[in-house]
């Protein structure tokens, strides 16, 4: 059968290395498998098939450096994996069996006790038995914090194939930013980067292992494998298994392109995703160390972490050229020629020059860092946007409007730093317009406390690249956060004494807003907050580069930089306890939030763009993020932004009126939390179609609106900045690279 694609120029920047206790792994792993019942009379596998894939020869390639006892139980768990993939396929996905994968997949985490004196339940077939075995040799010598990580990863894998059988049931393709947040889950490569850290022998430090950098590094780490994994395997997969979640397929359906150019797009997306791996390592982790204050032993962990990580791209990629499992030619593609003359054979192709130096000036990273801030754009027609859900004003409005000023001038939040508000700018802007449309039936106050925090919330996200950004500020912009995460105590002691408009907001806001909460609502909703917070730092330090960044981070983070998790946190806060936690972490839940986040975050990119590109030096923006990686025009990028908002709001649909159904069955919910989930999809629904309704309706984004607001300033007198504390960090010779300059900024009032 012919590719129905010719295989991409791959960005290979690690040569592959042979673990040298392959044979070793090989032979144990047969007679392992042999063993847990998953060859001869399986149904699934003989022992040719198990020779033919060669997982041994994956996890050689994977894991180079360690030992031949550990390269044998990692192996064992890549057999256990991919034998889980196809037991399920043969069972429930060729048979479109949705019950019966349920009630096999809630079975197995039994077979993962977090204490291994619970023991395990009896095994019924070649999975549980594996799991079972593998589990008992693995998680000793391990922390508890490595065991919770790794048994929710395993869970992820397990659990969310039921979504694959959900879309082959529906015959339904999902968009890419779907795609990209569930393959992370049913491709397993998370659950691979745990393993990373027990082959290894070095653990992430609890203290940082659910931060932002760490996260990415992961994630970045997954995408890259599982969108390789797309490349090779879309004829196996999509041709032959009827398969509906592959990359190529996916950008194929979205783009409307044909399947080699889809290729391509899917190969640029995996090197975009190994840059930021690789600008998180560089630019992000010494920063992170130095604020927690790692220790050089710790430190030295992490970077054995990013090497194994950067061993299994490079081994991954190597293998995939190999095995008899993918498209690659027969094999031959792993004996190809260099460009120029040098080394040959086993993993080689990261030596090959010309190869090597197309990596490294790649015009896309070029682009990335070559951005000219405050560049003129031209106006551009808005497109015909689709809301389905009609906007419903609170008829408390036109009070709420002066409530709303007179709360500013109270807090002094308007003028307090030059060229960032004043009355006319917050009178303009109409936040309570907004706030009227997302909570329609909302009393007075707090309709004014939702007003409140949106203007709260904007006037921080204008100031901080105002005040920080502009001046790479980014220690100044640290110390702040601190200060204003200083005013939200979870407890009743006493709160830091606010100093500026800024921080006499939030203080009032955070006591209007915690006070009626319990202790766990008012943790989550602090901890929303400081996400928020968290991520205009990000901002700042992409602003201190240069750099747009790449199209995923960019997406995720700017559910953050909208306030979509706090703006959310807000709605769930009267569910009460009939609605389990478990629920509201479901995948169905998470994609129902995140597809109506990014509608509405997109919509305030497409209305915003003109006036943060070239007016405000913006490099945020789903617009010009997508410019940067097609390398296209503007109206290009909009029609592709606005087609990735349509796919969105479907989803969002498909969401509410397909899975949700299925969640209140599965956790066999009762009527009074089956309505509170129908009354929170209404309360998104009603979020959506406000942030349109207000962006369409506010003084904002017009062209008239941002000439009058971007009117230059008169001069004004230097202010002198306060003394800069730089965190704690290394200190010596070569150090000076870890720590970004600090220029003076205007000090708080």
């Amino acid at each position: 059968m012919p590719q129905p694609f010719e295989l991409p120029d791959f960005y290979v920047p690690h040569p592959a290395t042979l673990n040298p206790h392959l044979d070793h792994a090989r032979a144990h792993t047969k007679q392992w498998a042999r063993g847990m019942g998953m060859l001869e009379g399986s149904g699934v596998w003989e022992e040719h098939d198990l020779d033919a894939h060669d997982y041994a020869l994956l996890c050689a390639y994977t894991h180079p450096d360690c030992s031949a006892e550990e390269l044998a139980l990692v192996t064992d768990w890549y057999v256990w994996v991919f034998f889980f993939d196809d037991h399920f396929l043969e069972l429930f996905k060729r048979t479109q069996d949705r019950r019966g994968g349920k009630a096999y997949l809630d079975r197995l985490p039994a077979f993962m006790p977090m204490d291994l004196a619970e023991g395990t339940p009896e095994p019924t077939n070649p999975v549980e038995a594996g799991l079972a075995d593998l589990w008992l040799r693995t998680v000793p010598g391990m922390s508890t914090d490595w065991r919770e990580r790794f048994r929710e990863s395993t869970e992820h894998l397990l659990q969310e194939s039921m979504w694959e059988l959900s879309n082959i049931n529906a015959g339904r393709i999902s968009n890419p930013v779907e795609y990209i947040e569930m393959r992370r889950k049913v491709g397993g490569a998370p659950w691979s980067a745990g393993l990373v850290e027990h082959a290894v022998g070095a653990e992430v430090p609890a203290a940082i292992a659910a931060s932002r950098p760490m996260r990415v590094l992961r994630d970045a780490f997954s995408d890259g494998v599982h969108l390789r994994n797309d490349l090779f395997s879309y004829q196996r997969e999509v041709e032959d298994e009827g398969e509906l979640s592959n990359g190529v397929l996916v950008l194929e359906t979205f783009l409307g392109c044909p399947t080699q150019e889809a290729a391509e797009r899917v190969n640029d997306l995996l090197t975009s995703r190994l840059h930021q791996f690789e600008n998180t390592v560089f630019a992000e982790l010494p920063l992170l160390f130095a604020e927690h204050g790692l220790d050089a032993g710790e430190a030295a962990d992490v970077m054995k972490y990013v090497k194994g990580l950067q061993d299994w791209q490079s081994g991954g990629h190597e293998w995939h050229l190999r095995s008899s499992r993918y498209m690659n030619g027969g094999g031959a593609a792993a004996e190809r020629v260099p460009d120029l003359p040098g080394p040959t054979g086993v993993g080689t192709e990261a030596a090959d020059l010309l190869k090597a130096l197309r990596g490294l000036t790649d015009p896309a990273r070029a682009r990335s860092f070559g951005h000219t801030p405050f560049r003129p754009v031209a106006p551009a027609p808005l497109p015909e946007f689709e809301m389905p859900f009609p906007t419903r004003l609170n008829p408390h409005l036109d009070g709420a409007r002066q409530r709303l000023v007179d709360w500013a001038r109270q807090v002094r939040l308007i003028d307090p730093v030059p060229g960032v508000w004043t009355e006319e700018k917050l009178v303009d802007f109409d936040f309570a317009l907004c706030a009227a449309g997302i909570a329609p039936d909302a009393a007075p106050d707090q309709l004014d406390l939702a007003a409140d925090w949106l203007a709260w919330g904007t006037y921080a996200d204008d100031l901080y690249p105002a005040v920080h950004g502009a001046a790479r500020d980014l220690a100044g912009a640290r110390r702040r956060n601190e200060r204003l995460l200083a005013l939200m105590p979870l407890d009743d002691g006493p709160a830091a004494d606010p100093l500026d408009g800024l921080e006499r907001g939030l203080a009032d806001l955070w006591t209007r807003t915690a006070e009626p909460m319990d202790d766990g609502s008012r943790r989550r909703f602090r901890a929303a907050v400081e996400r928020m917070l968290d991520s205009w730092l990000w901002e700042m330090l992409n602003q201190a580069q240069n750099r747009i960044p790449d199209p995923v981070d960019y997406l995720e983070m700017r559910r953050l930089t909208f306030g979509s998790d706090l703006t959310m946190s807000l709605a769930r806060l009267g569910h009460g306890p009939g609605v389990p936690d478990e629920v509201h972490r479901h995948a169905s839940m998470l994609a129902l939030e995140n597809s109506a986040a990014d509608y509405a975050m997109l919509v305030n990119d497409v209305f915003s763009y003109r006036k943060e590109v070239e007016h405000e030096g913006e490099l945020h923006n789903l617009v010009l993020v997508t410019e940067n990686f097609f390398d296209c025009d503007h109206p290009t990028a909009l029609g592709i932004v606005f087609d990735l908002m349509k796919s969105r709001l479907s989803q969002f649909q498909h969401v509410a009126d397909h899975e949700l159904p299925q969640l209140h069955e599965d956790f066999e919910l009762d009527a009074a939390a089956r309505a509170v989930l129908d009354g929170y999809v209404a309360e998104l629904q009603d979020w959506m179609a406000a942030v349109l309704t207000w962006h369409r309706e506010c003084r904002r984004y017009t062209e008239e609106d941002i000439a009058r607001h971007h009117r230059p300033a008169l001069p004004t007198a230097p202010v002198q900045a306060p003394p800069v504390q730089v965190p704690p960090g290394p200190t010596g010779l070569g150090t000076a690279g870890v720590r970004l300059p600090a220029p003076a900024v205007p000090a708080l009032p």
